[in-house]
């Protein structure tokens, strides 16, 4: 979905919902009552911000039996970012940034879960076989997913350029047609997608959990936005995107790549 600056500058404009912002960025995945844990408030004011954020697509939510999870969803603020800072301090930003990061690195041992939210123009049995039809997932995705989707089968992500390689092996764990499939993403990762019909409106969330390393989780903050974004254009156009989204880390795609094929050899 396109990013509505001014909802996402009125929800960033209040201290309290900035607050929530930074408790879910050092735990995501937090219920309504955690959040409101060390706000001194009602329920029902903590609500009301946590709606202002969800409006504005900074937070995503997944439910997980009775609680409702809530999640950082970080692609309005990394537009926000794009637009009215990048192209103006770039280099020194990037710099300063990665400075940052290896600071934080050097005290961070838990892997954050990554949450993708998307809204598509379909319906959840066209959403199902795209994510599981070998011959869609090679237009939107450059890989084919090759399994026949039961519960305890393989599955396997191969490229599209013959070589038979798999990038991906994993495992299918759940699979409930048109609702959900979890899958092993390699190991130890595993991917949840859950597909909520509204309307004439389909809600896809990508849960990617148990990722190994911080640079897994780079890895997929790059991926998933791009094969997403191919998959709504594919459902809603009848084609994909003029330019493979990835193509823009391909420097980081080709990488990973090469990565696979040492392990093959």
């Amino acid at each position: 979905m396109a990013v509505d600056t001014d909802k996402v500058f009125k929800a960033l404009a209040d201290p309290t919902r900035r607050y929530l912002l930074d408790r879910l960025h050092e735990h995501n995945g937090q219920t309504l009552g955690e959040l409101c844990e060390h706000l001194d408030m009602a329920r029902q004011s903590v609500t009301q911000h946590v709606a202002v954020l969800e409006a504005a697509n900074l937070i995503s939510t997944v439910r997980r039996g009775r609680e409702k999870l809530h999640y950082l969803n970080p692609v309005p603020l990394h537009e926000i970012q794009e637009r009215w800072i990048d192209k103006f301090e770039r280099p020194r930003l990037r710099a300063l940034s990665a400075l940052r990061r290896r600071a934080e690195e050097q005290d961070m041992s838990d892997i954050p879960t990554y949450v993708y939210v998307t809204y598509i123009q379909s319906t959840p049995e066209k959403v199902w076989h795209a994510l599981t039809d070998a011959d869609l997932t090679a237009d939107y995705w450059g890989h084919s997913n090759v399994s026949d989707w039961r519960a305890g089968s393989t599955w396997e992500h191969r490229r599209t350029d013959g070589s038979g390689v798999a990038d991906v092996v994993g495992t299918v764990l759940e699979t409930v047609p048109p609702e959900r499939l979890v899958l092993t993403f390699g190991e130890p990762s595993q991917v949840t997608f859950e597909i909520e019909p509204h309307g004439e409106i389909v809600r896809l969330t990508v849960t990617h959990e148990n990722l190994a390393t911080r640079e897994d989780h780079e890895s997929i903050s790059l991926g998933w936005p791009a094969v997403m974004a191919n998959l709504k254009s594919l459902l809603e156009t009848g084609h994909v995107l003029p330019q493979a989204p990835w193509e823009m880390h391909a420097e980081h795609r080709a990488a990973q790549m090469a990565k696979n094929d040492r392990r093959e050899s």
